[in-house]
């Protein structure tokens, strides 16, 4: 039947049947389950009875004013601070290895290669390197002679950048692989004109490599962003949220919420605030990254 239909709306029709399930899947799976939970996080809902009570901004307001809800938030700033020394170093290496540097391929990999590494795998090895007493890093540490008995999971001091330094680590790479391509995008000839010009390498950074890989630094950053609203994988496995909560953050918070209390409205409200909170913190990066660009 549809040979018998005029050529331009067989294609309507094609082009319609190929939009329609990807459609109708993120419909499904993305779009409902969210507007569902936005429904939920009015409710008082133990996950089970099929009795969801409407009890309004009850549970909103337990997120805001509750310190052991919201205040957990703290626990995210190092994975955010480290994020960004993590773009600078990335940044570094990229611009080191997209030069003529003998073995670049080789290091390529060598810093990309924590990425594809699993998750929980990264953060068990990492376990064994900041073990307090048997720890390697402890044990480098104490010859030479800086000390051995460090407790770098076990402090509260410590453990969120300890934690974060394993992110670090393990998304540099990655990180450094889309700032390289970007680099390689700028036309050599800029930068042998900026040469001829008598530009120094740091003005050829900063006003030809800089303003040109500017979108992609608002791509990492965004990344880094939300991956410190949402560390969940790190913590867990390491720490399970010790010392005495140091290191627990959000989205572990979320998680205990829901499956250890039972409580699915409160844990669907904190996920709507999650949600809303990445939201801003980004509209707001967005506009101060571009006005300094203007």
């Amino acid at each position: 039947m549809l040979s018998r239909l005029p050529f331009g709306t067989q294609k309507k029709i094609i082009i319609i049947m190929f939009v329609a399930l990807p459609l109708l899947l993120l419909l499904t799976f993305s779009y409902y389950p969210a507007l569902e939970l936005v429904r939920l996080s009015f409710t008082n809902w133990d996950g089970m009875s099929a009795d969801k009570e409407w009890i309004g901004l009850r549970n909103y307001k337990e997120v805001f004013t509750n310190p052991e809800i919201f205040g957990v938030f703290k626990h995210n700033i190092a994975y955010f601070v480290v994020g960004i020394v993590q773009n600078i170093a990335a940044i570094y290496f990229a611009i080191i290895l997209n030069g003529k540097l003998k073995g670049r391929y080789f290091y390529r990999l060598l810093l990309f290669l924590p990425y594809i590494l699993n998750g929980v795998a990264v953060a068990y090895l990492f376990g064994y390197v900041f073990d307090t007493t048997e720890g390697s890093l402890n044990y480098l540490l104490g010859k030479l002679g800086l000390g051995s008995e460090t407790s770098w999971l076990g402090s509260e001091r410590f453990v969120n950048y300890t934690l974060a330094s394993i992110g670090f680590w393990r998304f540099m790479g990655f990180n450094m692989v889309i700032y390289l391509a970007a680099l390689q995008s700028i036309p050599s000839d800029l930068y042998e004109a900026a040469s001829i010009d008598g530009a120094n390498n740091w003005q050829k950074f900063r006003f030809i490599t800089v303003p040109n890989i500017y979108k992609i630094i608002e791509l990492n950053l965004f990344l880094t962003v939300t991956g410190a609203l949402e560390v969940f994988d790190l913590p867990f496995v390491l720490t399970n949220g010790g010392p005495a909560g140091a290191s627990q953050t959000f989205v572990m918070k979320i998680i205990e919420t829901a499956f250890q209390f039972n409580n699915y409205g409160l844990a669907s409200a904190m996920s709507v605030v999650l949600l809303f909170g990445v939201v801003l913190v980004l509209s707001i990066q967005r506009y101060f990254l571009n006005k300094g660009r203007d």
